[in-house]
């Protein structure tokens, strides 16, 4: 199952109204300017997977309770078969298959990202991804190119990067195929304590 964008957008409206905020503020939290914002808002806009990120920080939900609209539900342990997880597709044909989305109150979002490899972009500048905490990848199959800020690193199976996702971080799949990785996007600090 794959969420559909005018309803996650719509979740994202009646929480962010049910709160009392504005879509200043919403902007804010972001990182965008009150128009982009206002446009993911509607649904007219594809919602990467940091703004959503974002918008569940500021909203105080759980990421997956914007993506289907329920609360994720298991406390004691969590299993997803080989095949399944919550399906996201998100930006230049990333796909995000949520491993976990019926836990609750996770320390983490693990993810099993499939990057496709695009001919346009391998000698373009990689487009940098902001958001709080830290995040781990570890390459299952293909190559990456990650840059993070100023640094450009080239991997492949096998390889494990750890990063501060506060700071500026992209990657792009190389050598012809897609590149799968497991992404584990670790909250910040404030957030595991409740």
């Amino acid at each position: 199952m794959e969420p559909n964008i005018k309803e996650v957008a719509t979740r994202i409206r009646l929480l962010r109204e049910d709160m009392g905020f504005s879509q200043q503020e919403m902007a804010e939290a972001t990182g965008r300017t009150q128009e982009e914002y206002a446009a993911q808002e509607q649904g007219d806009q594809d919602l990467s997977f940091t703004f959503l990120y974002k918008c569940a920080d500021k909203l105080g939900v759980d990421v997956i309770e914007l993506l289907t609209g329920e609360n994720p539900h298991l406390s004691g342990y969590s299993l997803t078969p080989n095949d399944g997880g919550l399906s996201i597709k998100r930006r230049a044909g990333f796909e995000y298959l949520h491993k976990a989305p019926h836990f609750r109150n996770k320390l983490a979002e693990p993810f099993l990202v499939t990057a496709p490899y695009l001919e346009e972009v391998q000698e373009q500048p990689i487009h940098l991804s902001y958001h709080e905490g830290q995040e781990i990848d570890y390459i299952i199959s293909g190559h990456m190119r990650f840059a993070y800020e100023e640094h450009v690193e080239d991997l492949g199976p096998g390889d494990l990067l750890m990063y501060d996702s506060g700071r500026g971080h992209g990657m792009i799949a190389t050598g012809g195929e897609p590149c799968v990785f497991l992404a584990i996007v670790l909250k910040p600090q404030r957030d595991a304590i409740s």
